[in-house]
């Protein structure tokens, strides 16, 4: 009888190795990849917008990240994954199912040998201990490819903000040189105006050619075109 207890211990022992371990996909990535700075410097913090110290992009970068419908499905699969490996990893563990019940009966006088009133209280209570022996590594299994589903999708996710980010911030700022732009054609507009009346009242006064008038009333329209 030992001798076959210890076969069927040997036994099973041997099945528990069974199943290969959980391997995540290979990705082809590049045999050298350096990122710059500033590109390391935007990886590493992911508030880095925040450096500018303008309100302005600020709001435009919340706005952007409430709204956004990309984001919103990253988000809502996190917590579906979650889930998945919440219930996943607690079927690893063993399983208890509580029961409690009472009852309360009366016996009216007369009804019984005695002819007294008899009141009964019953309680009874049950509790039931289960657990399934992963012997072949099926729960194991299942924990670690839902642990690397939800990983995989908080990194989609924070590539999701990143790119976000990166994409309004990129946009604000080309804005503002746009607007900088303006501001200094503007300027120059005005200089180039001020530079042909005076070359026309030199003009007018005999001092230079009309040649000159006329090279700074080019100038003049020359920035006044570049202005929307």
């Amino acid at each position: 009888m030992r001798k076959i207890l210890l076969l069927a211990l040997l036994t099973l022992g041997g099945c528990a190795a069974v199943g290969p371990d959980y391997q995540r996909p290979e990705v082809p990535v590049p045999a050298q990849w350096r990122l710059a700075d500033g590109e390391m410097q935007a990886v590493a913090n992911p508030g880095w917008w925040r450096q500018f110290q303008d309100p302005v992009l600020d709001q435009l970068v919340e706005i952007a990240l409430q709204e956004n419908k990309d984001l919103k499905i990253a988000s809502a699969r996190i917590e579906e994954y979650l889930g998945r490996y919440a219930f996943t990893r607690a079927d690893q563990f063993p399983q208890l199912d509580a029961d409690a019940r009472g009852e309360r009966s009366r016996t009216p006088t007369g009804a019984n040998l005695t002819g007294d009133t008899t009141i009964r209280n019953l309680y009874q209570t049950s509790a039931l201990l289960s657990f399934e022996l992963d012997l072949f590594g099926r729960l194991r299994r299942a924990t670690e490819a839902a642990q690397a589903e939800l990983l995989a999708t908080e990194e989609a996710q924070r590539t999701v903000i990143l790119a976000l980010v990166t994409a309004v911030a990129g946009n604000y700022m080309q804005l503002r040189a746009l607007d900088q732009q303006l501001a200094i054609s503007r300027q120059t507009l005005e200089t180039r105006a001020e530079s042909l009346r005076i070359a026309r009242l030199r003009f007018q006064a005999g001092l230079t050619s009309e040649l000159d008038a006329r090279q700074a009333e080019a100038e003049y329209y020359a920035t006044a075109v570049q202005i929307p």
